[in-house]
């Protein structure tokens, strides 16, 4: 498959497995995208890199904490000193601080801001130049349902993941003029290493989730990976400033 062919592409948060921005990275190099992938996690992202490479993928990876203005230079910086271009980001670095308001701390609110708003910011900011200068790019902001409607305890992490929406489409209108795409993806309940942590320690919950989304089953990684996928290649030339929603119609109830 050929899809992503002659395209670089940096994703964020790739080190977790099962996890979104993996099994992304993982379709990416399917169809044949050269990567850097990024993470905090450095064990788990020389794991990723090395399952990468076992499927035949063009790839290279390095710590990077998405919250830092000059980390994010240096790795733009070094994606186009090994690949001498950029044509796709996939900000998918995020944190899940969930607490009731009451509960909440400051600290905990301005890091998941930080991390799930602030990277986005910044990644897009310093993707754009070499994007624009290469006559175009897709940049695809992974948000979340929680960005689209309200649930209860997770306020702060919705306001993170609603201002990434909103942030997508103006950088859509922005940039569209330069051929420079730019679009959120929201999924649902995704079983992934965060998931499956949140169910083993309250177990009760995973039959109540599945009876809350009508297709009556949670997602799976690949099941986001392949809207990113769509996004970034050429068959998603004319999509611009859109939302995708990959939630098993949890949120048209």
């Amino acid at each position: 498959m050929s899809r992503l062919a002659g395209k670089v592409a940096l994703i964020t948060g790739a080190a977790s497995k099962p996890g979104l921005g993996f099994s992304t990275a993982c379709r990416f190099a399917q169809e044949g995208a050269r990567l850097v992938i990024t993470d905090i996690d450095e064990a788990g992202l020389a794991a990723s890199e090395a399952a990468i490479r076992e499927l035949g993928g063009e790839v290279v990876s390095w710590r990077q904490d998405v919250t830092s203005e000059a980390q994010w230079q240096q790795t733009i910086a070094r994606t186009l000193d090994t690949w001498g271009k950029l044509d796709v980001l996939v900000n998918n670095a995020g944190i899940a601080v969930l607490r009731s308001m009451s509960d909440m701390t400051l600290p905990e609110f301005e890091k998941q801001m930080q991390v799930n708003m602030t990277s986005v910011f910044l990644g897009t900011k310093y993707a754009i130049p070499p994007m624009r200068d290469n006559g175009g790019g897709s940049i695809v902001n992974l948000s979340s349902v929680a960005g689209l409607v309200g649930i209860p305890g997770v306020a702060a992490y919705s306001a993170s993941k609603g201002a990434v929406r909103l942030f997508s489409k103006s950088i859509a209108i922005e940039w569209a003029k330069h051929r420079i795409r730019c679009n959120s993806v929201h999924p649902g309940v995704i079983w992934t290493n965060i998931q499956q942590d949140a169910i083993r320690d309250n177990p009760e919950q995973y039959d109540i989730i599945n009876a809350s989304i009508p297709m009556g089953f949670m997602g799976e990684a690949d099941d986001i990976a392949n809207c990113v996928l769509f996004l970034a290649s050429d068959e998603a030339k004319y999509i611009t400033g859109a939302e995708f929603v990959v939630d098993g119609g949890l949120t048209a109830q």
